[in-house]
């Protein structure tokens, strides 16, 4: 799989139920730090990388987020297309869904409610073993997360083993659309399916360069915000 990255999906149609109440009137990806929602953080490092087209998944509290697509993005330069659900689908199933939008080269996929400033052109231009079907960004376990997700050995191949050598899927990967044809959208969660392709020999990795953040919790979003106040401090 070479790096011929022309789209990117953003997973923006989480309920945020570990982020209540906050999540009872705010959609996850509309949280801020540092003068920006997460949303927009994410769609100026998709600018940076030149990406033609984005596709962002939406439900809880949608009408907000399209609102702010359409005042803050409006001149953006690259494609916007919403892939609304009616109610929220899991993670593989939202990118089944969006399937017709994701084109048939490889696709960059964001977790909706991550935050880093991790370089990911470097990251991104790069060549991939032709064996590769997802190639997975991956940070040293944080502490909320201590067993981690996946192993991964010199030669960057990614697989299953038991906690205390994984580290943390860090929401970022690029992925073949070969991997999504089979799917619909009730293929449920992508985390049991990276499993499969990772015993099956299919997924390639490499660590994420740069802070790295999960706000997932109101206490990580705090610990998001005052890193981001000290930075511009």
């Amino acid at each position: 799989m070479t790096q011929l990255i022309r789209t990117a999906m953003i997973l923006a149609a989480g309920l945020g139920e570990r982020l209540k109440p906050l999540t009872d009137h705010t959609p996850k990806p509309l949280m801020s730090a540092g003068g920006l929602t997460l949303l927009d953080w994410h769609m100026l490092r998709l600018q940076a990388l030149n990406i033609d087209r984005v596709v962002i998944n939406i439900s809880h509290l949608a009408e907000q987020i399209e609102t702010h697509l359409k005042t803050k993005w409006a001149n953006a330069p690259f494609d916007i297309i919403v892939s609304r659900e009616p109610t929220p689908l899991e993670t593989a199933g939202g990118i089944a869904n969006a399937r017709p939008w994701l084109g048939d080269a490889p696709f960059l996929i964001l977790n909706g409610d991550v935050w880093t400033n991790a370089d990911l052109n470097l990251a991104l231009n790069r060549r991939w073993p032709q064996h590769s079907f997802a190639h997975l960004f991956l940070v040293p376990n944080p502490r909320h997360h201590p067993e981690g997700d996946f192993f991964l050995d010199q030669d960057g191949r990614v697989s299953c083993a038991p906690p205390g050598l994984r580290i943390t899927y860090a929401g970022l990967g690029v992925f073949s659309p070969a991997l999504f044809d089979p799917l619909d959208a009730n293929a449920g969660r992508l985390g049991p399916f990276l499993r499969k392709w990772a015993m099956e020999g299919r997924v390639t990795g490499s660590l994420l360069d740069g802070c790295w953040f999960d706000v997932g919790t109101p206490k990580r979003l705090r610990q998001w915000q005052r890193f981001m106040e000290e930075a511009s401090a």
